[in-house]
């Protein structure tokens, strides 16, 4: 796996600069979409009950909008009940090309404690899929 370049800060809904190093140690599901995407629309409620299930044990979702403003965002945010952090990506193509390239959404990247890049998907994958692969990351902290 490859280191994932966390060296990115984008502001969330409410203006807060984020900083995705502050999430090393923990497993990164992050996730590219946009309010359009149907797939995304499929996966976002999965991962709102990943991050209520996993989260005390170590996993961070975050979602990162592509193409849509705030006042887009927060409507969406509150009717799909995403317990996570939204940043706005829209006009921050670095964070884009350093996942991309974005074929598609969504782009969902899966990110080691250690900070590597350990599985990347284009499009609707299965929860199983996720479910498995977030287990595995979470267990293997006792190698760290």
């Amino acid at each position: 796996a490859k280191p994932a370049n966390l060296n990115f800060t984008l502001k969330d809904m409410s203006g807060t600069s984020v900083r995705l190093a502050d999430y090393k140690g923990k497993v990164i599901l992050l996730d590219f979409w946009a309010t359009w995407c149907i797939p995304c629309k499929v996966e976002i409620p999965w991962f709102t009950e990943f991050q209520s299930k996993y989260g005390p044990s170590g996993l961070q979702a975050i979602g990162v909008s592509v193409d849509d403003t705030v006042d887009k965002l927060k409507p969406y945010v509150a009717q799909f009940k995403m317990n996570y952090p939204v940043l706005l990506g829209l006009g921050h193509d670095d964070i884009q090309d350093a996942y991309g390239p974005i074929w598609g959404l969504p782009l969902t990247v899966l990110i080691s404690r250690d900070g590597k890049t350990c599985s990347k998907r284009t499009g609707l994958a299965s929860t199983a899929a996720f479910e498995s692969e977030i287990k595995a990351l979470l267990s293997a902290k006792a190698l760290l």
